[in-house]
């Protein structure tokens, strides 16, 4: 039977958590001997590896599950694209100046960071501190500069309500805030100016002469959609379908201070699924639908609190919450992939989007955050783009980005249709010949009944947009009632667009991870599940003597054939403490190699958080770990197959 362990002895210390990821070179700041760019990281190899093996299991759970087409587009793009889709206009923050030293800050950050500050003094002042302060506490009130002051219940409410419609304010809001409640730099106790906005891309040039101005790209999602005619072939024509893509993407974000969840240069997985606007069901919408998520609607907020609700995804889309089956499927998916990859569902709740919060081109869109020493991040955004992105680019570029659908049965239908004599219309009107034909064409049929009757008198006039106007006649154009056979629907897709920040996801997952043993805080313990673990199994020699060596060989083969990632340590400290310090690096599984295995060809297998260990021949306990590290058994059936090791045990 398996052992059980507590992992909630000691109090979450966020500073022993960076130590150990400094330590173990998890990530470090980028360009550190010359004294580092704020929000720019490098991982180290553990880091790499983590953030490999969670998006192999991105790749598994979205596009190899759902038959995905995967792009793989460039990063620098030419500014004309981001023009067109809104980005040079739209995508920015808002900041504010500290008044006297200059610093900049973000404005809905800053606000945040003072009343949620002066809130945590108003609860200590009331005695509503539970448990003494942690190390991290102490270093976030110092970091805020916490007053322990009582506060009026008034107050309390016009903060707390001011916190839950945050995400709603715009900058003029954000101002006057800052001034109603005297909101100041906390690091200078300045006041601060007016909000600004501030465009978050990074510009650049293309080309020698830098004749092409060109911007890094903050998403991966403009790529899929100026490349939707291809995709659409390579799809035979049909939606819905949906690309995928991985990639590195660039924010200039204003201060960049919360580690790698704030940061300048990150990996991003996005998801473009084209559907027809006139079906957003999803074929596979009922093997999700009791998937339960915690949800935040928008009503909720917009009413002031933040309380939250345990419903089926199933249950939000029939009652109209979430907005369609295919915006409601991706939302399950989401759920489930962070969950399965180690994300505490107890911390995972889903925030829909306010108003003015909504991105330019959503009609409604969903967070998945989770929640962390520093609050509660957007890890995940997930929103129904509509048509928006095709058609501005279609517009701008007068290449039709639209499907083709032959219809089951035509579609007959009378409508008034212009018929030119071209001939008189060029000799008539001469280069005023395309305004004015493009002038009728604009008209609904209202527009074309009313022409005809003014033409049935003899003449009409046309005005041009310029003002110009233009006298036509029947010898020109007449208008005729026709019948049309429509045999193709011709429509612009809309998209559904998940859409993942790595780094964010993978720090969450981290401190979701870490634990202290039970008799000493200093032994700190990664819980990483085998599926993204680094390293999945440590081979542990008793020593390094030479006897050992053939079966070392033969176990690491073994486990290469069969898929599992494994590394030695046969460094001359104790087995204990090469046990220790591969816990700080999460690796679930240890096999130990000693005098009994050369004599009985057996060997010990040490689960991380347990420390159980079970013994057995060679071949069996690598069938065993193998199972456990792609999820087809659990410890506890392993603790059934194999006997446990006393320290004496030997396996005939």
């Amino acid at each position: 039977m398996a052992s059980t362990v507590n992992k909630t002895t000691h109090t979450f210390d966020k500073s022993r958590l960076d130590a150990l990821l400094n330590r173990r070179f998890f990530y470090a700041p980028a360009f550190e001997i010359y004294g580092g760019v704020a929000g720019l990281y490098d991982y180290g190899p553990a880091g790499s590896t983590l953030q490999a093996n969670i998006i192999a299991e991105w790749r598994k759970h979205f596009i190899i599950e759902d038959g995905m087409l995967e792009l793989d587009t460039t990063i620098m793009t030419p500014s004309a694209v981001f023009e067109t889709s809104g980005h040079v206009a739209r995508f920015a923050d808002w900041m504010v100046k500290d008044v006297k030293t200059g610093d900049v800050l973000r404005a809905d950050h800053l606000v945040k960071s003072v009343l949620e500050a002066r809130l945590a003094g108003d609860k200590e002042a009331r005695g509503q501190e539970a448990a003494p302060p942690t190390e991290d506490k102490k270093r976030k009130k110092k970091a805020a500069k916490v007053t322990v002051v009582k506060l009026e219940d008034a107050v309390v409410q016009q903060y707390e309500t001011i916190l839950a419609q945050l995400d709603n304010y715009g900058g003029p809001e954000i101002g006057e805030l800052c001034r109603k409640y005297d909101i100041r730099n906390p690091d200078t106790d300045n006041e601060v100016g007016e909000p600004q906005q501030f465009n978050l891309m990074f510009q650049s040039s293309i080309g020698p002469t830098g004749q092409h101005k060109g911007f890094l790209r903050p998403e991966t999602a403009q790529g899929h959609f100026l490349n939707f005619n291809r995709l659409l072939d390579y799809n035979n024509g049909r939606v819905p379908f949906a690309s995928a893509q991985i990639g590195r993407s660039f924010r200039n974000e204003i201060s960049p201070r919360a580690g790698l969840l704030r940061v300048r240069e990150f990996t991003m997985a996005e998801i473009e699924h084209f559907v027809d606007p006139e079906d957003k069901s999803h074929t596979r919408f009922k093997e999700v639908r009791d998937v339960e998520i915690v949800a935040l609607d928008r009503h909720t907020q917009e009413a002031g609190n933040s309380e939250t609700r345990r419903i089926t995804v199933g249950e939000a889309v029939d009652k109209g919450i979430i907005a369609n089956e295919t915006l409601g499927y991706f939302v399950a998916r989401i759920y489930q992939f962070l969950v399965n990859i180690g994300i505490d569902p107890a911390r995972l709740r889903f925030r829909q989007h306010m108003g003015n919060e909504m991105a330019h081109y959503a009609t409604d869109c969903w967070d998945a955050e989770i929640q962390n020493t520093t609050g509660w991040t957007e890890c995940v955004g997930c929103a129904d783009r509509a048509a928006y992105d095709l058609s501005v680019h279609s517009a701008k570029t007068g290449t039709p980005l639209v499907v083709r659908q032959a219809l089951k049965e035509p579609i007959v239908t009378e409508k008034e249709a212009a018929e030119w004599n071209k001939k008189a219309l060029g000799k008539t009107f001469k280069q005023d010949a395309g305004t004015i034909q493009k002038i009728v064409e604009g008209l609904d049929e209202t527009g074309l009944i009313k022409l005809k009757g003014e033409l049935s008198q003899g003449s009409t006039t046309l005005k041009s947009e310029e003002g110009k106007e233009f006298t036509l006649t029947p010898e020109v154009l007449t208008i005729e009632r026709k019948t049309l056979k429509q045999s193709i629907r011709e429509f612009t897709p809309n998209v559904i667009e998940p859409s993942f920040g790595l780094g964010r996801i993978l720090y969450c997952l981290l401190e979701h991870s870490f634990w202290a043993r039970e008799q000493d805080v200093e032994r700190g313990v990664l819980s990483l599940p085998p599926l993204v673990a680094p390293t999945k199994v440590l081979i542990v020699p008793l020593s390094a003597r030479e006897e050992f060596d053939p079966i070392v060989a033969e176990i690491t083969a073994k486990l290469r054939r069969a898929g599992v990632f494994s590394r030695i340590d046969d460094s001359n400290t104790s087995i204990g403490k090469r046990y220790a310090r591969n816990d700080e690096l999460g690796t679930p599984y240890g096999l130990t190699i000693d005098f009994a295995s050369v004599q009985n060809r057996t060997v010990t297998i040490r689960e991380r958080d347990t420390m159980d260990q079970r013994i057995g021949k060679i071949d069996d306990v690598i069938a065993t770990v193998t199972e456990l590290v792609f999820g087809n058994i659990d410890w506890a059936e392993a603790c059934n197959r194999l006997p446990k090791y006393d320290g004496v045990q030997a396996v005939e």
